[in-house]
């Protein structure tokens, strides 16, 4: 019998083998559909624009849609079949847009008609335009499609899922304007290559590795680009609370939409609330120079249907992490960005004065004081205070950084993260990012000599912190990576988390802990291969890992 779809790009694949009926992440089969085609359009268009690149020629649009179409495929991004449709017709005019610009290009340097290609992605026109028509092409185009050979495409999902998730935060950057011309050429060479039927599984392999080589020249771009607008982040304390009055709450990752909200409601009475992983952007300063941005609400993504409820105020998603909305907050929420969900008002550009009266318009929340957590020790932060870092090293009071961070899930067996916090020896530091921190961040892990024992580097958006973090101690010790007392214990759930793996193995460190479970495109030979040259392997219990990390 036909699986109504086949997905098994995040953490949460069913029964660790895939999603064949609906996915556990809310998509469903005819979404996935879509989301299939997408990728299928996507390889068409990087065909002729790497052709059109070999003869000098390049075209902005087209790059800028490149990434539109990475991000709409990651994870719990968008499930409104309507939208993606539009998009893929898009896809179809950029794919026209790059042939053309190869074609006359060839003409140009080489005179007469280009070689035409016949078959594949290139030649893929739209079943027609709607959205069912589009539904019913893409079930052709399943991952399972993609190759024949378990191991090479295996390979071939690793390069994909990488790109989707290089593609999301070069998205981020380019919003800030920060953009690498060899970021674009690499996106548009790779993504040809997973359509070239001679590419091996080592062609494959190597380009897996440059993807996370070029995914660190993005995450420094995006951090450059966030450093810049709004200043390096600073250790500041963040309110869990509420206070009485109107108000908003921003959840996803985007910090420039974050600023426009904080702008346009600046005066009217209007509290700002960060949700899920905008919780670091209250250790920036050129946000929380806005008196009406008090702090955060809620934890991770996958509790949102439980926590929203209880936020009265406005509600808008930005970018990605969206669940399938409850029906208490469903008349309060709006989406912007690339995040989409059917029946749910979509914002374009810039004008949020929907969220704003939408606000104006809600009781007050409730004075309700909170917790407060620290925030904002990227790397700037952490360097200032390195001397007294390394000497506490060099002293023996701290024995050992653990670096426990990465997305957070709905899955079973995430318990694991809190418990390895908090057995963690209190001679001991934690970095911490990524919603995964919403395990732990709450508890109280006292200090070392003045140094918090629990420092959040921020967000994924951020891992560019932690990588410079990890560094900067090796340069200190004067060793590599890899013998610095630093044990790596990461939880993922999509494919940013994935491409920053792939940028921590282009950098060769080893002996990383990936948990709770492994992915389920790795085959066991490809499993095999990283596990010999990285020592990769999966989270077992807390006490185990925690006795190897230690040596005990």
């Amino acid at each position: 019998m036909e699986k109504a779809m086949f997905c098994r790009q995040c953490e949460q694949a069913a029964r660790g083998i895939g999603c064949d009926v609906m996915g556990n992440c809310g998509k469903n089969p005819e979404v996935a559909a879509l989301l299939d085609l997408m990728i299928y359009g996507l390889k068409g268009v990087s065909i002729y624009a790497n052709l059109a690149r070999e003869l000098g020629q390049k075209d902005q649009e087209v790059d800028h849609f490149m990434l539109d179409g990475l991000f709409t495929r990651v994870t719990n991004v968008n499930f409104d079949p309507d939208d993606i449709a539009r998009r893929l017709q898009k896809c179809y005019q950029m794919k026209e847009r790059a042939k053309s610009l190869y074609e006359n290009a060839y003409q140009q340097q080489k005179g007469g008609q280009a070689p035409p290609i016949t078959d594949g992605p290139a030649t893929w026109t739209p079943a027609g335009s709607d959205t069912k028509s589009l539904i019913d092409q893409g079930r052709q185009y399943g991952v399972l499609t993609w190759h024949q050979d378990p191991d090479t495409l295996s390979t071939i999902e690793i390069l994909i899922y990488g790109l989707l998730g290089m593609g999301a935060f070069a998205w981020h950057a380019a919003e800030l304007g920060k953009e690498d011309d060899e970021i674009y050429a690499f996106i548009h060479r790779a993504f040809a290559a997973t359509a070239n039927p001679q590419a091996t599984l080592q062609d494959f392999v190597g380009l897996s590795l440059e993807c996370g080589k070029q995914n660190l020249r993005t995450m420094e771009l995006l951090y450059q680009g966030h450093e810049e607008r709004f200043q390096a982040p600073e250790p500041m304390l963040v309110s869990l609370g509420t206070r009485k009055g109107k108000g908003i709450l921003v959840s996803g990752h985007d910090l420039p939409m974050l600023e426009e909200i904080l702008k346009q409601s600046q005066g009217k009475g209007i509290y700002v609330y960060t949700h899920g992983e905008m919780l670091p952007a209250n250790g920036y300063p050129g946000l929380r120079k806005y008196d009406h941005f008090v702090g955060n609400f809620g934890g991770a993504w996958q509790n949102q249907t439980r926590e929203l409820p209880d936020f009265e105020g406005a509600i808008i998603f930005n970018t990605n992490c969206i669940q399938k909305p409850a029906a208490e907050y469903t008349d309060r929420l709006f989406t912007w960005g690339e995040v989409a969900w059917p029946g749910i008002p979509h914002l374009e550009g810039h004008d949020f004065t929907p969220v704003i009266d939408k606000a104006l318009a809600l009781p007050d929340l409730l004075e309700s004081p909170g917790k407060e957590i620290m925030v904002g020790f990227g790397h700037e932060a952490v360097f200032k205070v390195a001397g007294t870092v390394i000497d506490a090293v060099k002293q023996g009071a701290i024995k050992r950084f653990f670096l426990i961070g990465g997305c957070d899930g709905a899955k079973p067996g995430r318990n694991y993260f809190t418990e390895l916090a908090e057995k963690v020896p209190d001679d001991c530091v934690i970095l911490t990012l990524a919603c995964g921190k919403n395990r732990f961040n709450r508890l109280d892990f006292g200090d070392i000599g003045g140094i918090p024992r629990l420092l959040d580097v921020g967000q994924c958006n951020d891992a560019y912190s932690a990588i410079r973090i990890a560094v900067g101690l090796a340069d200190a010790f004067g060793c590599g990576v890899n013998d610095l007392p630093l044990s790596m214990i990461l939880s993922w759930y999509e494919q940013k988390a994935h491409v920053i793996l792939l940028t921590l193995l282009h950098l060769g460190i080893k002996g990383i802990r990936l948990g709770p479970s492994l992915p389920a495109y790795i085959s066991p030979a490809v499993l095999q291969v990283l596990v010999q040259n990285y020592d990769l392997g999966p989270t077992t219990t807390p006490d185990q890992d925690l006795q190897h990390a230690l040596g005990r």
